[in-house]
């Protein structure tokens, strides 16, 4: 089937890369249009771990920033996919009573996208940010993260909201980029389904974490922090999984 979908064109590809001068403040990560570094454009905001998860340091994404007036510097973040055409064919595939085919075929554009993602992270470290230029890696060492860095995705365990999503989506410019072909739906899912997204961290000591369930003090900060009325909004998108109390 790869080599079908080759042949005839079935599948398409986009992303959308960007780097930007960043600090941290806080638990946050200003994000700024230029090397002034006066007013931050955007910020993501982070949820740091408060349970004992058998570690010295309570880790936030934060962590792998420099703070505001120490040091410069930046974040990358990226966004793609490669499952466009994916539902129109997989549609003609149920039509025809190919249920199979159609299960494979969006299993090949996930994994596509997924592909897509490490040659979009590889030529981040290596040539576009370039901050690891002389990596030379096997694919072994690349599926084991040896890699400086890491590429955590918004929604998933070291920021388990989604709505940072939203964030990446506005700072890159994802819908004018890619002509929306490249979307979020109204629950900051990505469309086509086949689509990866990630925040790029360059620390050295960056490494993948869960925040775990957070208390209510920590969510209320959160949600002021976002500029909340109250913590309604929070709890609803950590859901409770995260949250380490009982909703009222």
């Amino acid at each position: 089937m790869l080599a079908w979908i080759v042949k005839e064109g079935i599948l398409e590809a986009t992303g959308v890369v960007g780097i930007h001068p960043c600090n941290t403040v806080g638990d946050d990560i200003e994000v700024y249009p230029n090397e002034e570094r006066d007013t931050a454009t955007y910020k993501f905001y982070g949820l740091r771990q408060q349970l004992d998860m058998g570690e010295s340091t309570y880790w936030c994404q934060s962590d792998f920033i420099a703070p505001k007036g120490v040091a410069p510097d930046y974040i990358a973040a990226f966004a793609c996919t490669g499952g466009l055409g994916c539902h129109e064919q997989r549609k003609k595939f149920e039509d025809a009573g190919e249920i199979d085919q159609a299960i494979l075929l969006e299993a090949l554009a996930d994994r596509l996208a997924e592909a897509f993602a490490e040659v979009i992270h590889l030529k981040i470290r290596k040539t576009l940010w370039g901050y690891a230029p002389d990596e030379a890696l096997s694919l072994e060492d690349l599926l084991k993260v040896r890699y400086q860095g890491i590429r955590p995705a918004p929604g998933y365990p070291s920021q388990p909201d989604h709505r940072e999503k939203q964030t990446m989506w506005d700072l890159l410019e994802i819908d004018k980029l890619t002509e929306q072909k490249l979307e979020l739906t109204d629950s900051f899912m990505m469309l086509p389904g086949a689509s990866v997204s990630a925040l790029d961290f360059a620390h050295p000591e960056a490494k993948y974490f869960s925040v775990g369930q957070v208390n209510k003090d920590q969510v209320e900060a959160y949600s002021a922090r976002r500029g909340e009325g109250g913590c309604a909004g929070t709890e609803k998108w950590l859901g409770s999984t995260v949250l380490g109390y009982e909703k009222k």
